[in-house]
């Protein structure tokens, strides 16, 4: 199985959406594959599908105090975090030891070497008005990503903002960035900025138009079960009704000793849940249980969840 979630996950990092496909065989066995189009795929009721798009990255570009608490806030959130400075004390791994990657590189040079792409989020906060419009031309002349926003005060942004017209940038995409970046909560410390970018980054991210609706992505457990090689089951959200912890796509691998990765919400319907898959280990054999999460409400064990969730367990 690790062979058809290492065929995802490379497609994903060439940048293109991919969905994985489960039939369910009489034999209780399943078949899986990759579908490389899943924009134009109709549905089949005897075949789950999971729309994946490529892992979203989140690019600082500038390592100072606003980047710190922002690169562990987007980490935490879920972007793979992409820190650049061409200071080395500011870009290095002891300064930002949770992103997926520090860049020590001048703001002229690093976008060849980002490769920016429509689903990237970019954050500028770089030290200086220069190094600001050397990102800022850099992005306009490349491919639009998903987000871009600049730091500075409202009087720097319409500086900014006709500097970049009189140069003949398109006004359209000038108009698209976000400056000065951030929700208006009043932040004025530098993890409050940070809380008020991730808080745009969010709001753009979840409203964002998609041509299907994309799985519910864990991408480390992902790259797991394409390396993996010990015994385990594989415990997906195929269906949610009500209120939900997790949507359709969530993973958890369950492993012999009771070992987990990844979750399909916690409480007691995953520790249900991973129970059951532990029967599941090394059969080859799949199954799909119906969870119940509203008997979770309790006066013992108070729940925010009362819905039902359909899961496939997968040996």
């Amino acid at each position: 199985m690790k062979e058809i979630y290492s065929e995802l996950m490379n497609v994903l990092k060439e940048g293109c959406p991919a969905a994985l496909c489960t039939k369910l065989l009489p034999d209780g066995k399943s078949e899986k594959w990759v579908d490389r189009h899943p924009e134009t795929a109709s549905d089949e009721a005897d075949i789950c599908r999971e729309n994946y798009l490529p892992e979203e990255r989140l690019i600082i570009l500038g390592g100072g105090h606003v980047s710190r608490p922002l690169a562990l806030f987007g980490t935490e959130s879920g972007f793979a975090v992409t820190v650049v400075d061409d200071r080395p004390a500011f870009a290095n791994r002891q300064r930002f030891p949770e992103v997926r990657q520090v860049l020590c590189e001048s703001f002229e040079r690093c976008f060849e070497k980002l490769k920016i792409t429509s689903n990237d989020y970019v954050v500028v906060v770089t030290r200086g008005h220069r190094y600001d419009m050397d990102c800022l031309r850099a992005l306009l002349s490349g491919t639009e990503p998903a987000y871009m926003g600049m730091m500075g005060s409202k009087r720097r942004v319409i500086g900014v903002k006709n500097l970049l017209v009189e140069e003949g940038y398109d006004p359209r995409a000038i108009d698209r960035i976000h400056m000065p970046i951030g929700l208006a909560i009043g932040a004025l410390t530098p993890p409050e900025i940070a809380v008020s970018i991730l808080a745009e980054l969010i709001q753009v991210k979840r409203n964002r138009k998609q041509d299907f609706e994309p799985a519910d992505a864990d991408f480390s457990v992902l790259e797991k079960l394409s390396v993996e090689g010990e015994p385990h089951s594989i415990v997906t959200v195929l269906e949610t009704r009500g209120s939900t912890p997790r949507r359709p796509g969530a993973k958890m691998i369950v492993y012999p000793e009771g070992r987990i990765v990844g979750s399909i919400g916690g409480g007691c319907a995953e520790a249900e849940v991973m129970r059951e898959a532990l029967h599941y280990i090394g059969t080859g054999k799949c199954g799909k249980i119906t969870v119940d999460m509203t008997k979770d409400v309790s006066e013992e064990d108070v729940m925010v969840c009362g819905g039902t969730m359909t899961v496939l367990i997968e040996g």
